[in-house]
């Protein structure tokens, strides 16, 4: 990371001769540096990632034996808080525990060797992808978890082209390696076939499934031995005699042999991966904890700090001394005793601290940040101060919003945090109308965690929710049920798809909500959408009222939203 300053970058005044200071202007000029030379120091040892994966691939057991290694719990399943030990998972709602499945994004935070991981596991099922999508955003790098005896399968294939969509650098951990798997070969010529990926194998697999022993190290010739670990025996080479003395003869020889044909990939180009056109490829089996120490080396050493972030205005770059984040995940209800609701604040550039007021870019108002949160998933503990790249929780009481920019003074909004038109339309209906109040303000905050898209049909008619995939309807009955004690059903649409509606000519648009009174709501930020029938329906609207944009994609709070394809 550049941590110098360009005399373009100063301004016109430092070409000016200087003009002698004041004591206190030459405190302050010191303390400004030594601020911006200690946010720089921090945000170069932070990588912050998240795990992407097919469901079942191993992702939530890969994150439990990361933070294991990292120090974070001491067994699978228990995080150490405050010298106590609490049971947890990084599955902490009761759906996800009953389901075995992950429908939340978790945000946990350890370090190892000098360097603080921050790790968002996300969902895996694929009808919370759009949850996903807004983790993304949020990660300068991501670990793509394969199942050695599966390989490519569907969600790795969409969250890998989410990636792509952003530049994220992906590192592909083969998992499940010590049972049944394919051909390491043809596993890796799919992922270049597959995803357009070229692979550069740092490790390699010694033996197969029951006879999987451990991985070879490419890059710093040594031999990790299952049973002993991740800890690496050092070797001068494939030809070191000590080779044959550590496992069976003949498993030496036939690694001999396959690391010799592996040299037709592509060595590891460490720009490349930067880019997002190479990923280093390791082995293992997060299930026995092997190859996960190996897997946080890589992190550390190949995995980009906090990145340059796109602003409206300008480029925020990481080691500026004045704060500036935006919020990509609100969540209601962590903690069922408070009733809480925490917004996932993602650090870009400079220090936040314990009592500061930061900007509101969307409204201008001033939040207080009176006790920022690091998370152990569920649990969570008071931050002193945190730096580009960090993941703080701030309280919300229903001031921000997913997509909002904070910043120390600067009037800039990130880019990038989007709502995708679901795929369902769905009335949420209740027999108990004395809990008209209590639903009202369950799906008001459900929506602002993004768990659903509330719509309010504008001839006053019951509000419609809108998601992905079923799944998401199944967690907010759970919900509603857990959480506000309301029981609700759901009741089928007219409706297939909705989009939101945009233009420049205000009376095309009253025009056209005129036509079509009773398909046509505001959503949760008040922005107007349309319903319809079928796309045949959409079509015919856009040719009648050539002036509207009908979008697919809206990025939030006002920037500029993706036209409907």
């Amino acid at each position: 990371m550049d941590q110098h300053v360009s005399a373009s970058t100063l301004g016109p005044d430092a070409l000016i001769a200087e003009v002698p200071a004041s004591p206190e202007t030459s405190q302050r000029e010191q303390a400004g540096r030594e601020i911006a030379a200690r946010v720089a120091t921090e945000a170069a040892r932070r990588r912050a990632f998240a795990i992407i994966a097919h469901p079942d691939a191993g992702k939530t057991t890969l994150t439990e034996k990361l933070l294991l290694r990292g120090g974070a719990i001491q067994l699978a399943g228990q995080v150490r808080a405050k010298g106590d030990r609490r049971r947890t998972r990084s599955d902490w709602m009761k759906i996800e525990q009953d389901r075995g499945i992950s429908v939340a994004t978790s945000v946990m935070t350890f370090e190892r060797d000098g360097v603080v991981f921050n790790l968002l596991d996300t969902p895996g099922h694929e009808d919370f992808s759009e949850d996903t999508y807004r983790t993304l955003t949020a990660v300068d790098a991501a670990v793509m978890v394969i199942d050695a005896a599966k390989g490519i399968e569907a969600q790795t294939r969409k969250l890998f082209e989410v990636c792509r969509l952003r530049d994220i650098p992906i590192i592909t951990f083969i998992n499940k390696m010590d049972r049944e798997s394919r051909d390491v070969f043809e596993l890796l010529d799919e992922i270049e076939k597959t995803l357009a990926l070229d692979v550069a194998p740092v490790a390699w697999p010694v033996g197969a499934g029951r006879g999987f022993v451990g991985t070879y190290d490419l890059l710093e010739p040594g031999l990790h031995l299952m049973a002993e670990g991740s800890k690496a025996v050092r070797l001068s080479g494939l030809d070191d005699p000590k080779l044959d003395e550590l496992v069976k003869p003949e498993l030496a020889q036939e690694l001999r042999d396959s690391a010799e044909l592996a040299g037709a990939y592509q060595d590891f180009d460490h720009e490349r991966f930067l880019e997002g056109t190479m990923t280093p490829v390791y082995f293992g089996s997060a299930l026995r904890d092997f190859g996960i120490g190996h897997l946080l080396e890589g992190l550390a050493k190949f995995a980009p700090p906090p990145r340059d972030r796109p602003a409206d205005s300008r480029t925020v770059t990481a080691a500026e001394p004045e704060l500036t984040g935006f919020v990509f995940k609100i969540q209601a209800n962590m903690d069922p005793n408070h009733r809480d609701r925490v917004a996932f604040l993602r650090i870009c550039s400079g220090r936040l601290q314990k009592g500061m007021r930061l900007r509101q870019t969307r409204t201008g108002k001033a939040v207080p940040v009176n006790a920022p949160l690091f998370f152990f998933a569920q649990d969570r503990q008071v931050a002193e101060e945190a730096w580009p790249g960090d993941v703080v929780g701030i309280a919300n009481h229903g001031i921000l919003r997913i997509g909002d920019t904070l910043t120390e003074r600067e009037g800039l909004n990130f880019s990038g945090v989007p709502s995708f038109a679901p795929e369902i339309l769905r009335r949420v209906m209740i027999d108990d109308a004395m809990a008209g109040k209590k639903l009202r303000t369950a799906l008001e905050q459900l929506a602002e965690e993004g768990v659903v898209q509330l719509f309010r049909p504008l001839d006053g008619t019951p509000p419609v929710v809108g998601v992905v995939g079923a799944l998401q309807l199944d967690v907010l009955a759970a919900r509603l049920v857990a959480e506000y004690g309301v029981k609700s059903r759901y009741e089928g649409t007219p409706w297939g798809l909705m989009r939101w509606v945009a233009a420049d000519d205000k009376a095309a648009v009253e025009r056209f909500r005129r036509s079509i009174p009773h398909d046509i709501a505001e959503d949760h930020d008040g922005a107007l959408v349309a319903f319809f029938s079928s796309d045949w329906r959409r079509n015919r609207a856009a040719e009648d009222f050539p002036e509207l944009r009908f979008l697919e994609v809206r990025e939030q709070h006002g920037l500029a939203p993706a036209e409907s394809r």
